[in-house]
């Protein structure tokens, strides 16, 4: 098991990571710097130890989560593991909001033909090109 056993408790960015809200360590401590983690309507520290029973709101680019700390984790395991050591107390409105907003969140993909052409649409405008001019 990654549980703490006479350990010290962990901090609240590397936590956070560890359950797999962040994608990053840093993500989490830039998110929690930015205030957009709070510790019962009070903003954090990265740096703040996580103990049992504490409750976190957390924004996300996937939208608004409250979570209620049930198990410490010291390294960053499976999804699996990771959803046994918090509850997603997250109120209905919260829930209900992300995910009218999901087609149009941005992904940082580029759209599918737009932009530059591929090599090989390319070589076929090459090939049009050079058939007009005969």
């Amino acid at each position: 098991m990654h549980y703490f056993a006479g350990m010290e408790k962990p901090r609240l960015d590397k936590y956070l990571w560890s359950i797999r809200l962040f994608k990053t360590r840093t993500q989490a401590t830039e998110a929690i710097d930015s205030g957009k983690v709070k510790m019962n309507g009070a903003a954090v520290k990265p740096s703040r130890s996580v103990s049992l029973g504490d409750q976190y709101q957390i924004k996300t680019p996937a939208g608004r989560k409250t979570i209620e700390v049930t198990g410490l984790l010291h390294n960053r395991v499976g999804y699996e593991e990771a959803i046994k050591n918090y509850v997603d107390i997250t109120p209905e409105e919260d829930k209900i909001a992300p995910q009218a907003m999901a087609p149009s969140f941005y992904t940082g993909k580029r759209l599918s033909k737009t932009g530059h052409p591929t090599k090989k649409q390319r070589r076929d405008l090459e090939d049009f090109l050079s058939d007009m001019g005969d």
